[in-house]
């Protein structure tokens, strides 16, 4: 794998059809992401793979419910939705609000609705 700090432009493949220029091929080095960011965003869209988790994103996408309420709408068990919750609270996609004595889990910012909504736009497109 390529790293910036391991590269030399002179040991580098080159086309014979697109020649590119040196400098812009340092830029291209420059900008590879880091091997750690890499790791941490795969992990990250490694635990969106669970329809379940993305099912109660999407309902939380549009208001905060209950454990109870939210497992109403999604047909699932009350204890199944805590599970995931506690996945999504650990990857820092959701958070809560205690009120008496009620958990309201609701997304985290704006960043989680962005991406729940720009991954569903691209998949209707």
């Amino acid at each position: 794998m390529l790293n910036s700090s391991s590269v030399s432009l002179d040991n580098l493949p080159t086309c014979d059809l697109h020649e590119i220029e040196p400098t812009a091929l340092q830029d291209l080095i420059k900008a590879i992401l880091p091997t750690e960011k890499a790791q941490n965003m795969a992990e990250f869209f490694g635990m969106l793979s669970d329809p379940n988790r993305l099912r109660i994103l999407s309902v939380l996408s549009k208001r905060e419910l209950c454990v109870h309420d939210l497992a109403a709408v999604v047909g699932m068990s009350e204890s199944a939705v805590s599970h995931q919750l506690r996945v999504l609270r650990t990857m820092r996609l959701v958070s809560y609000r205690k009120s008496q004595r009620k958990v309201y889990y609701q997304l985290l910012d704006h960043h989680v609705l962005e991406l729940y909504r720009s991954v569903s736009e691209h998949l209707d497109e």
